[in-house]
């Protein structure tokens, strides 16, 4: 029999930790929120609510979430060295204890800055057996299962714009698994998220940048994750 020898030891197939909830499922949520806020992030403040601020020590919460931000599957066995990683590539990081209100106890915010000095905030929860959910990304409400290829748009509220994507991905035969739209007021800024069947190639991705008064295009590559 394998001598188990710490609790970073391998206790299932797809995942590094003693709990699906706080490690691989923590490692997942991380890495999805370094895809929104994009490459070469250098800091991350994590904001841990509920049982995460508790455990997030013992069930090896806080290497898991470093792992994520650095690109680490959960299942990688890297994810036991995830601080000596973060040392090397110079990543600050600080875990906060906090109170997130009426939330899944779960949940974690991250406040992430790129060397552009950038910041996005993200907000999301494992919700048990390595699931997780996104539920807002720099203010806006949102529902990302981490489940699909998902496209975040930022735009000012103007008529048209839905039907122009929709056509776009229509064209290059990308099916809509689920579609969001979120604004602050009317006429000010929007977010569409947009979770894909499949992939969504370069092309695709040139001709939605392409159109009139679009702020950001962000392609979160969820697939794989897990």
């Amino acid at each position: 029999m394998k001598k188990v020898n710490s609790i970073f030891d391998v206790l299932g197939p797809i995942m590094i930790g003693p709990s699906s909830s706080h490690t691989a499922g923590a490692a997942r949520l991380a890495k999805i929120a370094s895809y929104i806020a994009g490459k070469n992030i250098k800091s991350v403040k994590f904001y841990l609510h509920g049982s995460f601020q508790h455990t997030y020590r013992g069930h090896g919460t806080d290497r898991a979430l470093i792992a994520g931000i650095l690109g680490l599957e959960a299942e990688d066995d890297q994810l036991r060295n995830s601080f000596e990683l973060a040392e090397q590539k110079k990543l600050e990081y600080e875990y906060i204890p906090a109170d997130l209100g009426p939330v899944h106890p779960n949940t974690v915010k991250f406040e992430i800055v790129n060397e552009d000095d950038v910041k996005t905030i993200v907000t999301g929860a494992s919700i048990g057996g390595g699931a997780v959910r996104i539920t807002n990304i720099n203010g806006y409400e949102v529902s990302i299962s981490g489940d699909y290829n998902t496209i975040i748009l930022n735009y000012p509220d103007v008529k048209g714009v839905i039907s122009q994507v929709s056509s776009i991905l229509s064209n290059y035969g990308i099916n809509i698994a689920t579609m969001n739209v979120s604004r602050k007021s009317i006429g000010k800024e929007a977010t569409m998220i947009i979770e894909i069947d499949g992939t969504i190639g370069d092309e695709a991705i040139e001709e939605i940048e392409k159109i009139d008064l679009m702020n950001s295009v962000i392609v979160v590559k969820t697939k794989g994750v897990a």
